[in-house]
């Protein structure tokens, strides 16, 4: 198996991603294809990984900043040779903790949509009390959706579920405002009677407070809600770490204590809500495997969003998209 890393993509430089790599190929049997300035990659990584790694020099970096349409246009920047050596078959995924949207945009235009789909859309996990994680798709991909789409994310969102959270029995919730079937705007109300005549696991609308209760396995929406439902909770579990620590750090000595003894808790709270702990947003629906990581990744995230590409090529995911959405007559013209 070969995967191929845009090296240079994160916030934080080539050493995380690098070191990432190195962890994943630890264990995990694949070739890294680096992606990047490979004067500068090189000496990152040991001459115990030679074997294991290759070299593919670019100096250009889309920034953070930039429109993801420039990417397009940069055909030597480290992104667009990625979803290249995936489009020419060199490679069987690509990872990347660049611009998301350069990314998502090489991948479609690229390498196109699988058959049948009309948008694809980027799926990430939700923790949940039930200490395991639900599916949230799309957030970001799309700002626009029809009923159409939002069938189709469904679709894709259960083959996806069954894979990694390892369950056969899939239930699927609508997110909106309310949880009877009258609540929502015009495009829910019309998805809402799609999905329910398709998919018998459908279990109906659930409202923003249902999402971390871990009473769906995958939760639908479009990619402008869904956008903001991510960035929320990823600055709320921020903020609610700090007031924490803060409380802690200016409490008496007995409430030290007890913070102490409750820091296995904590640990854990940590954990449920850390990116890191699954590395990446696989985008759904394009002819290919590319892993969208989050720009800030440390190389634990780097690690697991390898492990998420292993386990969707192993797990055969694109083709098990076709063929449930010809079971569930849910193909686009």
């Amino acid at each position: 198996m070969k995967i191929a890393i845009d090296a240079m993509g994160g916030d934080f430089g080539p050493e995380p991603i690098i070191e990432g790599v190195i962890k994943a190929l630890n264990k995990k049997d694949f070739i890294a294809y680096l992606v990047g300035d490979e004067e500068k990659l090189k000496k990152l990584v040991p001459d115990s990984m030679s074997e294991k790694v290759r070299f593919i020099n670019s100096s250009d970096v889309i920034n953070m900043n930039e429109g993801a349409t420039e990417a397009l246009k940069r055909k030597e920047s480290t992104i667009y040779k990625s979803i290249d050596l995936l489009k020419n078959g060199i490679v069987d995924a690509v990872v990347s903790a660049g611009h998301s949207g350069a990314s998502m945009s090489l991948a479609t235009l690229k390498l196109g949509r699988i058959k049948g789909i009309k948008r694809p859309a980027i799926v990430t996990f939700m923790p949940t009390i039930e200490k395991r994680y639900s599916l949230l798709l799309d957030v970001g991909a799309n700002v626009d959706c029809n009923a159409e789409n939002l069938t189709q994310f469904a679709v894709m969102g259960e083959v996806y579920a069954k894979v990694v959270l390892n369950k056969e029995n899939v239930t699927l919730g609508l997110l909106s405002n309310g949880e009877e079937e009258s609540k929502g705007n015009s495009v829910t109300k019309e998805a809402f009677k799609m999905i329910k005549e398709k998919f018998v696991n459908f279990v109906g609308n659930i409202e923003g407070g249902d999402i971390f209760k871990g009473e769906v396995d995958v939760i639908i929406t479009d990619g402008f809600i869904g956008n903001i439902v991510l960035k929320t909770s990823e600055g709320a579990a921020e903020i609610i770490g700090k007031l924490i620590k803060e409380e802690i750090n200016s409490s008496g000595i007995l409430q030290k204590i007890g913070a102490m003894l409750l820091k296995p808790v904590f640990k854990a709270l940590k954990k449920a809500t850390d990116y890191a702990e699954y590395g990446g947003a696989p985008l759904l629906g394009v002819n290919g495997c590319v892993i969208i990581a989050h720009g800030k990744s440390n190389s634990k995230a780097i690690k697991n969003a390898i492990f998420q590409a292993i386990k969707f090529i192993e797990n055969d995911v694109n083709k098990k998209i076709q063929e449930s959405l010809k079971a569930h007559e849910c193909m686009q013209n």
